[in-house]
């Protein structure tokens, strides 16, 4: 798959903007990540006053997320495709310092975290998908923009991290359960302040 074409007139469009979009861009690119990071710890506090499953996909998003990544590497060190911003002749210099050979191009990790998360996230917490899908897209995006990956290594790594990440939280979910319920009734203190008390009893 050659998409050199398509990274020519990416990096040719951000060159073209405002020096504060290739600013914004650089940022999220680097750091846009931790957002999600975030967004874990949010999800898991809010599951500890919620049911065994809602803790059990809360623990599971970062996990799943972490295999995604994991196999991400295995792709990359079987691949070894070359960074575009050295391989593709006549394109303009990347925002940020391309990687250093060895550091392989295909799939993007960033995106593969950012699938991953996403979809996790977003089956721990429905409506969060409304925030976490754009901003996986946009850190795929941003990966071509700032000039460090081909539009193919962003999309395959959506797709591997998305795919990875519901795999695994779905298949998981049964035996977490289960866990999580044995932990919040075992009366060991780490345990209950981990999980939390779960739902209030009604009435």
């Amino acid at each position: 798959m050659d998409t050199s074409d398509l990274y020519r007139d990416v990096t040719d469009f951000a060159h073209s903007t405002p020096g504060w979009v290739q600013s914004l861009a650089e940022i999220w690119t680097k750091s846009g990540l931790l957002v999600f990071g975030l967004l874990f710890l949010l999800v898991w506090w809010r599951a500890r006053t919620r049911g065994d499953t809602a803790m059990a996909l809360a623990v599971l998003a970062p996990l799943a997320t972490a295999v995604a990544y994991v196999v991400s590497e295995v792709v990359k060190s079987t691949v070894h495709e070359d960074r575009p911003c050295r391989a593709v002749p006549g394109a303009l210099a990347p925002l940020i310092t391309c990687p250093a050979p060895g550091d392989w191009s295909f799939p993007s990790n960033h995106s593969v975290i950012a699938g991953a998360a996403a979809v996790a996230l977003a089956l721990a917490v429905r409506r969060l998908g409304l925030l976490t899908v754009p901003l996986a897209l946009l850190m795929a995006f941003s990966r071509v923009f700032v000039g460090v990956h081909y539009p193919h290594d962003v999309a395959m790594g959506l797709l591997l991290g998305a795919s990875v990440g519901a795999l695994v939280a779905i298949a998981l979910t049964g035996p977490i359960r289960r866990i999580i319920g044995s932990m919040r009734t075992s009366g060991v203190r780490p345990a209950a302040l981990f999980t939390g008390p779960g739902p209030a009893p009604e009435g």
